[in-house]
């Protein structure tokens, strides 16, 4: 738009001078500078007396540049306040979207952790709310598909935009340690029922998240040596495992499931017959019952790590 307005008034500054040319009999040069100091309403005196008809053509471009003044006036700041309507519009948008949301997992930091973590959560099914304050990650991350909160996750506010209280889990994989634990903090003290995944750059601050309130603590690093590990010594498995867990071409997958009231009182045998296998049990954190007998029966709120076809492993509800 912006660019037509500046051909249109070029437009007319040709035309102007074109009408001194031929009414005065002026050469390009005056009558060009004519033109532009009657429509820039400059009010510099005449380049040379006006006949009766230059008189009338200069008021005629007179009032053409009220018209070009306001209209400039006008577009500018149409371009102005439209760019800030549909910046708060998309915001208004966004945030209705986000506010529909229940269940959902919130994801703090979106650099390549962040990213492929969002990607797999997307992948299993779950919703995803994406908070970072970098610009570049915000529209990456809408690039991809997902709703943005501009926003440090250590601001309770900022969570609480996020949805919070009805989300389901917050993974927080920002750049800093530091930012993390904070944020783990924030989220657990907002939500205490909330699963918290904590991301630590630096091994010893594994245990600082956990105080904090991460339900699970990660390095990336340590991870990472971890699995190359296992790739050189046990490859086969570490490959069924993820292939597994990503669901690929395997015919079942591998699930863990909470013992509710509708599970309660059943058998390991009972789970069988559904074509639901147990593989462990699992009552606190980091203690399992491997390989647990057909007779075993399950009590409420255990965990069990189980193997099926997702169709039946869905069906335990």
């Amino acid at each position: 738009m912006i660019l037509t307005w500046v051909v249109v008034v070029a437009g007319i500054a040709a035309i102007g001078a074109a009408g001194y040319m031929v009414l005065q009999g002026w050469n390009l040069l005056d009558s060009l500078y004519m033109a532009v100091i009657t429509l820039t309403t400059t009010g510099f005196r005449e380049v040379h007396p006006l006949s009766p008809a230059g008189q009338v053509w200069t008021m005629m471009m007179s009032v053409v540049a009220i018209g070009i003044i306001f209209g400039t006036v006008g577009i500018v700041a149409e371009q102005t306040v439209g760019d800030a309507w549909t910046g708060r519009r998309g915001q208004r948008l966004m945030q209705r979207l986000v506010d529909s949301l229940s269940g959902h997992y919130i994801i703090c930091g979106y650099g390549r952790v962040g990213s492929l973590v969002a990607r797999d959560l997307t992948a299993a099914g779950h919703d995803v709310v994406v908070l970072d304050i970098g610009e570049d990650s915000l529209s990456r991350a809408e690039a991809d598909g997902y709703p943005v909160i501009h926003g440090d996750g250590t601001s309770d506010t900022v969570l609480l935009r996020a949805g919070i209280t009805r989300a389901r889990g917050l993974v927080s994989c920002i750049d800093s340690d530091a930012s993390n634990v904070y944020v783990t903090l924030s989220a657990r003290t907002l939500n205490p029922d909330l699963f918290i995944v904590g991301r630590a750059g630096d091994e010893g601050v594994v245990q600082k998240l956990r105080i904090a309130g991460a339900d699970r603590a990660i390095s990336p690093y340590t991870m990472a040596g971890t699995t190359i590990a296992n790739m050189a010594l046990r490859p086969r498995v570490l490959e069924f495992i993820d292939a597994a867990l990503s669901r690929g071409d395997l015919a079942f997958t591998l699930e863990e499931v909470t013992v509710d009231a509708s599970l309660a009182g059943q058998t390991v045998a009972d789970l069988r017959a559904r074509k639901v296998f147990t593989l462990a049990i699992s009552r606190t954190e980091g203690t399992y019952e491997a390989n647990p007998s057909d007779s075993r029966v399950l009590s409420l709120d255990e965990h069990l790590i189980v193997s099926g076809s997702s169709e039946a492993v869905a069906a335990l509800g």
